[in-house]
């Protein structure tokens, strides 16, 4: 057992959660730490209104040259996945009623962490879908692959959401009541004895005050 946990809030739609990944596995694999990860819906799932109303005009271009700069700058395969988790006209914003993607994609990463398999299923389907190794991860067995990689069941994970919706998405949405609890709405959200740090470019400073507070590397 590990004496420092975080909590690591996770939209399966974020570019900035996949451009994180290999840091917080890095984290991970050398320090004695356990990572909580707590999936929440995208932003809009959860407001459907944000793109085409609150959000600046500004916030898709400079996101799309941000994620493009930031991968480069790390060295990661990125490209945006094909199809979108989420079923979006880019020239209104709107978001579309019926969404085939999001909701059986997150709530498989939910069930992931509950069998103690969250970081081993985004490290594989988190990269299925944003690496651009891999078109229309959706069809075919792309994605009941990758979750066998991840050392899980797929057709078991499949028939737990099929069967258990409501139950899923109870938990969904207390992680998204504990993410607003702790002060911030975004992700990749990090939080540590009730100190958020939010986006992938603070977690030097959230190892910085893990190790403050005594975290040790892995001795094997």
């Amino acid at each position: 057992m590990h004496a420092y946990s975080f909590d690591l809030y996770w939209s399966m739609r974020s570019p900035y959660c996949y451009l994180a990944l290999d840091r917080l596995l890095d984290i991970y694999r050398k320090y004695l730490v356990e990572i909580n990860l707590r999936v929440i819906y995208p932003i809009a799932i959860r407001d459907p209104d944000f793109f085409r109303v609150r959000a600046s005009k500004h916030y898709r271009p400079y996101l799309l040259m941000d994620t493009l700069r930031i991968a480069e700058y790390h060295n990661i395969p990125f490209r945006r996945p094909v199809p979108d988790p989420v079923v979006q006209n880019l020239e209104t914003s709107e978001i579309a009623e019926q969404q085939p993607y999001i909701y059986s994609l997150t709530r498989l990463a939910a069930v992931a962490a509950e069998k103690g398999k969250g970081l081993e299923f985004l490290d594989q389907v988190a990269r299925l879908l944003w690496d651009g190794e891999t078109d229309n991860w959706n069809e075919g067995e792309h994605l009941s692959g990758a979750i066998e990689r991840a050392g899980l069941d797929a057709q078991d994970l499949m028939r737990i959401i099929r069967d258990e919706p409501e139950r899923i998405d109870a938990r969904i949405e207390e992680n998204q009541r504990l993410q607003a609890e702790a002060g911030h709405g975004g992700v990749p959200l990090m939080v540590f004895n009730n100190e958020a740090f939010f986006g992938q470019d603070r977690i030097d400073l959230l190892l910085w005050r893990l190790q403050q507070h005594g975290l040790r590397e892995r001795t094997m």
